[in-house]
């Protein structure tokens, strides 16, 4: 059988002349889950300044226009992750707060953020890099009052049950969401000690005081 004539290249090299790899064809949904996926990435590593639509695009396969036809822009697909994101952590925080005894709750809602950092650091590092605890506004700040919200709820009955003033119920709830959060954010880069003894030592703040800490504090989930 006749061979096939070789190009100048490969009679310089001996190499054969590579297959362009084929684009893989999804529908609709896939190509905007791909696509939320890789932003979703750069977002985490680089921000929403240093990520542009052009590497989203190179990441993904695809041409920028299929990025604009789904999202708009960089704007709109960086919404799309955040608003994901948000809900993602509220369902997971708010879910764990069943009531009960109030240790036990702030447990739950310890272990609730710890495990959404854990599983999901990607998201937690976007929330947290472009909307600051700090901040007056911004997404992380709007999920934390949301969060607080729910345990203010739970804590006014608590407070009423044990005779102490219920209006007080707000403080207490910020400042337990936000020591739990700022928390989170240190030990996503830390990430020493493990996520239940560092749930142990925060409930052993909150609870005991510096007064009456634990030097040992176990959680009374397990």
């Amino acid at each position: 059988m006749a061979g096939r004539r070789r190009t100048k290249r490969e009679a310089v090299t001996g190499a054969r002349p590579v297959a362009p790899v084929a684009r893989v064809r999804m529908t609709g949904s896939e190509r905007r889950q791909q696509l939320l996926n890789v932003a979703r990435a750069l977002f985490a590593e680089k921000g929403f300044e240093g990520t542009s639509i052009e590497e989203i695009a190179h990441r993904a396969n695809v041409s920028k226009p299929v990025v604009y036809e789904h999202f708009g822009g960089k704007e709109g697909i960086y919404a799309v992750v955040v608003d994901r994101e948000t809900q993602l952590l509220l369902d997971r925080m708010v879910s764990t707060l069943h009531g009960g005894h109030p240790r036990v709750m702030l447990e739950q809602a310890a272990i609730a953020l710890l495990s959404y950092v854990e599983d999901s650091h990607d998201g937690f590092r976007i929330l947290v890099r472009d909307s600051p605890v700090a901040s007056s506004t911004g997404t992380f700040s709007t999920v934390l009052n949301d969060i607080a919200s729910q345990v203010e709820h739970i804590l006014a009955q608590q407070f009423a049950a044990r005779g102490y003033d219920e209006k007080l119920a707000a403080l207490y709830a910020q400042a337990l969401v936000g020591m739990v959060a700022l928390t989170g954010q240190w030990w996503l880069d830390a990430r020493k000690p493990k996520r239940d003894e560092v749930a142990a030592h925060l409930v052993n703040l909150a609870w005991n005081g510096l007064s009456n800490l634990e030097h040992k504090p176990k959680l009374r989930l397990h």
